[in-house]
């Protein structure tokens, strides 16, 4: 009698694929040896990169995990939440919110401009004194375990978007940093404020950076950005933020 166990192995690899990625390292992995094989097989994760539309030819000479990706791939997310302003200040903590403190708008606001992305239609803004606001991001919690992390080293990449009004100028800052467990900085990417004077074009710009070749034992990422408005007026004149980002991907670059 025929089974399942005596179909050739290119026939089970097509199968197995068609199985949700949990299924296949909970269950179908501890069935027997053989299938056992199969699952670990390169080529049942690449077929499942093409089945979800992960796979490019190009990452053919790129890519030697393609489990590793395949997993990455399916996580991959914006890991901050509320992003645009659409749950007011939820997850967010408010690390100064001096002046006339946080506010949120409506897109485009006075003196101001739309998003380059049409789905955005808020933003946060700042005042006259410091108003800087976090979040921080446990790893673990977002699905990435620590043997991922510490071994396959996945790009994390930081984006970010902000804007002037045209009739005020302001500062803007970020600071990214990768933390252990006990919240020591293992990296971190804090550029030069951005001075933006009077009378500028209000455009919204994107900030972006990608950690690459960290240091083993990053368990959390803390994002706080922010800043204020320049002449001191009374009111929300300050920085506008909005759109942030923090994904994480599988490196792919040789």
């Amino acid at each position: 009698m025929t089974t399942i166990g005596d179909l050739p192995e290119d026939v089970l690899v097509e199968l197995l694929s068609l199985l949700p990625a949990r299924d296949l390292l909970r269950s179908c992995r501890l069935v027997c040896t053989q299938w056992r094989y199969v699952v670990d097989l390169n080529t049942l994760w690449k077929r499942k990169c093409q089945r979800d539309g992960f796979y490019r030819q190009s990452l053919d000479r790129s890519v030697s995990d393609w489990r590793t990706f395949y997993m990455l791939c399916h996580l991959k997310r914006n890991l901050i939440k509320n992003p645009c302003a659409e749950e007011i200040f939820q997850h967010w903590t408010l690390d100064a919110n001096e002046g006339d403190q946080w506010k949120i708008e409506d897109l485009p606001g006075a003196h101001g401009n739309n998003m380059p992305d049409p789905t955005v239609h808020k933003y946060f803004v700042t005042s006259y004194g410091p108003c800087l606001k976090s979040q921080l991001i446990t790893l673990k919690k977002e699905g990435y375990w620590n043997q991922l992390m510490d071994e396959k080293r996945p790009e994390i990449t930081v984006k970010d978007w902000y804007a002037a009004r045209f009739d005020c100028g302001c500062r803007y800052e970020l600071t990214v940093r990768l933390l252990s467990q006990d919240y020591i900085a293992l990296e971190e990417f804090h550029p030069e404020p951005v001075v933006i004077e009077q009378w500028s074009d209000a455009k919204w710009r994107e900030i972006s950076h990608t950690f690459q070749n960290y240091p083993a034992g990053v368990r959390h990422i803390w994002f706080q950005h922010g800043g204020h408005d320049t002449q001191f007026w009374a009111g929300w004149y300050g920085i506008r933020v909005t759109n942030s980002s923090i994904t994480i991907g599988p490196q792919t670059s040789s």
